[in-house]
């Protein structure tokens, strides 16, 4: 690993402002160990560091307790991961983080390793997908307020509860990223982005029990690309509705992805009897390969999992410019297309071109439905659009 200095001595030489190359403070703890403490005495140290500066975990497995490293820092900081943390493997309720990164601005998270959550015991007692009465999760990876970022070549495996979760983000780059839970297991969404600007996403794999990535209200100019997806939940823009004081989301792009074997596709959820009255403008799904995905694209404006919602109230959310262009490849079932908009804001400017997904099933042929949405069409349209009478959206 080469030489390093120990932590003392890297801060005498920050203070002095001796800082040819960024300082290192490496985690020196034998594998199989309890580096928490360890972990936080560096950041906190790195972070007072005036030039930039590197937090180094060594190959090996290490356990990790709850831990927030927040800034502000007085310079850049990156943290190199290069072997595996690993959270506690009891079901723990009632908290909502593991490993936290909040209120850096100039940031790297990177070096091949991965965050375990242990997730199992936890998943068995996980009701949050049923009830709103249910009691938190911990959040595996929370990026709170992190400005001018880029995270790359890290794992996480079996999260407790969401993946990644983004929070207040500006300028975000994510490259890299494998995450890898059951498809039986509850609430584990990939990445879930929401009030944040400027985040790509690009070069990873998810294989997850909920949404590859989700995104939530406040979310504006997401772009996501080269992302293999499943099992999984596919890629979701909601759900928008759930709470009152929503803002609204734009300028999502999803490109050049493949989806495989996932119970939904290419989705945007609203709530029917919405807490709030926000609008989701500029949503483009383009590039997108199939392979036996269900229920492909769907628009839901009547998203009310568990009879959670009055279904009689349409929903306040306003879809407006949303497109699906070059979506082509195979359905698991014959759903193909569901653009099912709000009675009461029925959604405006949605384009879809050169869609091609091919249905083999004994209750085909594949459907195209459309409610209260006139689509602008263009080149090819398999299933024929808006050709099926409408049913119900799935739930999920």
């Amino acid at each position: 690993m080469g030489a390093y200095f120990g932590v003392s001595t890297i801060l005498i030489i920050c203070l002095l402002g001796i800082s040819a190359n960024a300082a290192v403070f490496p985690i020196g703890s034998p594998s199989g160990s309890d580096i928490t403490q360890a972990l936080l005495k560096a950041f906190t140290a790195a972070c007072q560091c005036p030039s930039p500066s590197k937090v180094v975990i060594p190959k090996g497995e290490f356990k990790l307790g709850e831990i927030e490293m927040r800034g502000p820092c007085k310079a850049p900081i990156e943290i190199t991961i290069q072997g595996t943390v690993k959270a506690d493997g009891n079901a723990i309720q009632g908290k909502d983080k593991w490993v936290v990164f909040g209120n850096i601005n100039g940031f790297k998270l990177n070096g091949g390793g991965a965050f375990d959550g242990e997730g199992n015991a936890s998943w068995r007692v996980n009701n949050c997908h049923k009830t709103f009465l249910c009691k938190k999760l911990p959040i595996s990876i929370r990026f709170d307020f992190v400005l001018n970022s880029e995270i790359r070549d890290i794992s996480s495996i079996d999260a407790k509860n969401f993946h990644i979760n983004v929070l207040g983000a500006k300028n975000m780059t994510m490259n890299n990223i494998k995450i890898i839970a059951p498809e039986d297991s509850p609430n584990t969404d990939g990445i879930h982005l929401g009030r944040s600007d400027g985040v790509k996403i690009l070069n990873s794999f998810i294989s997850t029990g909920d949404d590859c990535i989700s995104v939530g209200d406040g979310m504006k100019n997401l772009h996501v690309e080269k992302v293999t997806c499943g099992p999984g939940h596919g890629i979701s823009v909601g759900s928008l509705g759930r709470y009152g004081h929503e803002q609204d989301v734009s300028g999502i792009r999803i490109i050049n992805c493949t989806l495989q074997q996932t119970d939904n596709g290419l989705r945007i959820k609203t709530w029917p009897s919405a807490a709030c009255s926000t609008t989701a403008s500029d949503i483009h799904f383009q590039d997108i390969i199939l392979k036996n995905v269900n229920n492909p694209i769907l628009i839901d404006q009547e998203y009310c999992p568990w009879n959670q919602c009055n279904k009689q109230k349409p929903s306040t959310i306003k879809l407006v410019n949303i497109s699906f262009k070059n979506i082509r490849g195979t359905s698991g079932n014959k759903d193909a297309v569901k653009l099912l908009c709000s009675r009461g804001y029925p959604c405006q400017n949605v384009e879809i071109g050169n869609v091609d997904i091919k249905y083999t099933g004994a209750d085909g042929p594949a459907t195209f439905q459309c409610s209260n949405v006139s689509p602008k069409l263009s080149g090819i349209q398999n299933p024929k659009a808006c050709s099926a009478p409408v049913t119900k959206a799935p739930n999920m």
